[in-house]
């Protein structure tokens, strides 16, 4: 009969389960990593004696002998804790977990270290990464790509060695400005996203939706002020106070445009705190299409985007990149968006605004 260690203190070695289960150190190896190697029944003993023992390997020493650490990545140039008050966020990771949990990948969230993308990517220990909204022209990029990782893309402009997946934030914008203008609304304001040091404005999220806004607004001739638009972070606070900050500053908009709908929903509780009705008072949409949009109060109106979609598939392709199908390493593709409307937006109503 096995028997347990009596220091409990004292973690089991793979060379005691070889001594207890009569085999080499080299067939406790393989019973963990290459099992392959061994006769079924040897390597269900040797895991039951090391069970018994309270063995398992050291996952370091095991990623070294397997050559991999069944890890992807999720790398974002903003803090985590700023990252997760963001909703959209977890829909999307749980469109990658999806994908990676059923082919026995387990994730790592990668942030900066200390200010400092590159020292946390020395100590991330993964296959392959998935990047969040990071540009060519941050000053990490280059180190970055030089470790070598397989690498996808998301919401940030294709490299051309990786994949990449985006969404057609241009016409999603557009189809919710020119909702807002042909109910006839004209005082209009736009909540843009928080700016991340890590894009190219020129080439970020924001530039795109605020070049579809800025198309409706050229097609119906109505000019938007630089006071009419204001920086919201993506989180419910974020859009309440931006909106009661406008309304201290006189502005009076009948409509807002709100680029995330956690944003939107923070206008909503704005507009409560003011006394305003959504939407006879006020119209509101957002962007993403967020499961809690169907449940604000009133249903919001907004741009849908596969956010868990998005998530699945960079999984997928990052996952293809790993099992060396090639031809899909430098893919780029593009979600399309779509308006639902919801009963956050009315028709402007023909009152004096105070």
């Amino acid at each position: 009969m096995v028997k347990a260690a009596s220091d409990h203190s004292t973690r089991a070695r793979s060379a005691d389960v070889a001594r207890e289960a009569g085999v080499s150190k080299a067939a406790v190896s393989f019973a963990f990593n290459n099992p392959g190697r061994l006769r079924p029944e040897t390597a269900d003993r040797i895991r039951q004696v090391a069970s018994s023992l309270g063995y398992r390997p050291h996952p370091v020493a095991r990623m070294l002998t397997a050559g991999s650490t069944a890890t992807i990545g999720i790398m974002s140039p903003q803090a985590l804790a700023q990252v997760f008050a963001n909703p959209f966020f977890s829909l999307f990771v749980e469109g990658v977990a999806t994908v990676t949990e059923d082919r026995g990948f387990g994730l790592l969230f990668i942030s900066p270290l200390q200010g400092s993308l590159e020292r946390a990517m020395a100590r991330a220990t993964v296959d392959g990464v998935i990047v969040i909204g990071l540009d060519r022209h941050h000053p990490e990029v280059e180190s970055i790509r030089r470790v070598g990782l397989p690498t996808v893309l998301v919401d940030a402009p294709a490299w051309p060695e990786h994949g990449a997946i985006e969404v057609d934030d241009t016409s999603g914008a557009l189809a919710a400005a020119k909702h807002l203008l042909e109910l006839g609304h004209r005082e209009l304001l736009v909540l843009t996203m928080q700016p991340s040091e890590a894009q190219d404005y020129a080439a970020s999220v924001m530039a795109r939706r605020m070049r579809g806004y800025q198309l409706a607004l050229e097609e119906f001739n109505v000019r938007l002020s630089p006071d009419h638009v204001r920086v919201a972070p993506a989180t419910f606070e974020g859009g309440e106070q931006a909106f009661l900050s406008a309304w201290e500053d006189g502005l009076r908009p009948t409509a807002v445009l709100s680029m995330s709908d956690a944003a939107a929903a923070g206008v909503l509780q704005a507009a409560r705190r003011l006394g305003l009705s959504v939407p006879d008072d006020l119209s509101v949409v957002g962007f993403d299409d967020l499961p809690l949009t169907r449940f604000t109060d009133p249903p919001l109106t907004t741009v849908h985007q596969p956010v868990r979609r998005k998530g699945e598939e960079a999984a997928q392709m990052l996952l293809g990149a790993l099992s060396a199908e090639n031809g899909r390493a430098g893919e780029h593709r593009i979600l399309e968006t779509r308006l639902v409307v919801r009963r956050s937006t009315a028709a402007v109503a023909n009152r004096v605004r105070r």
